[in-house]
């Protein structure tokens, strides 16, 4: 047998989804993905993450745990909150990087997201063989890298890189902004909108975690809060 599937840990092949046999398939066994949570928020920081796995090292133990990764929308609180252990335990390298509301502001918030894409996939060191992205082409500026769509849902290291970007912006928003700033709701909606943040923001006002720039058809178009 030929190929990176061949290369990795033999007893991984009998217990891999179909997300991680797809890494297998790209040719190099260290795989990075990366993608990135909040982008739709209308308060608190968008966050990236990448992750990077060594399939010659998985085994069938590291292929059974992360049998269940999927794109992090796709999965149960209690299952995304599980697998962020499993995936720290097996992967060679996280990386996490966020930016604020006011550099979502002062920047644009694509452009914002695809500096902090890149710069979580510029982290992992060494490089790995293969990186994927979810959804977006980061530039000639960026390492090598593949687009990928719906790569929470098609790879295994970009569905990594969702569970933990979206779980270590969940446990912000739940944790620390919603003690800095109650009356919010962030311990429910984590900066989403929702009719309950919307009737908050307009009796208390925006606090320093909402995005001014932030545009919503659910406000007409091209509205915000903010005008």
């Amino acid at each position: 047998m030929d190929g990176p599937t061949a290369r990795a840990n033999p007893e991984a092949r009998g217990a891999m989804s179909s997300l991680i046999a797809y890494d297998m398939s790209l040719g190099d066994p260290v795989v990075a993905g990366a993608d990135e949570a909040g982008r739709g928020c209308l308060a608190g920081p968008i966050v990236a993450a990448a992750v990077c796995f060594d399939l010659r090292t998985l085994g069938a133990e590291g292929a059974r745990a992360l049998a269940p990764l999927d794109d992090s929308k796709r999965l149960t609180p209690r299952r995304r909150a599980a697998l962020v252990g499993v995936v720290v335990r097996h992967a060679r390298s996280v990386v996490v990087v966020s930016a604020s509301a006011r550099a979502i502001d002062a920047d644009g918030l694509h452009a914002t997201n695809i500096r902090i894409v890149r710069e979580a996939l510029a982290a992992i060191s060494p490089a790995p063989g293969v990186a994927l992205v979810d959804g977006f082409d980061l530039g000639p500026d960026a390492p090598p890298h593949r687009r990928l769509v719906k790569g929470d849902a098609t790879s295994a290291s970009v569905a990594a890189a969702s569970v933990i970007a979206k779980e270590a912006r969940d446990r912000l928003m739940r944790g620390p902004a919603a003690a800095a700033y109650p009356g919010y709701g962030f311990d429910q909606h984590v900066g989403y909108i929702t009719a309950a943040h919307t009737e908050a923001v307009q009796r208390l006002g925006p606090c320093p975690l909402h995005r001014r720039s932030f545009r919503s058809r659910a406000y007409g178009d091209d509205l915000t809060l903010f005008e």
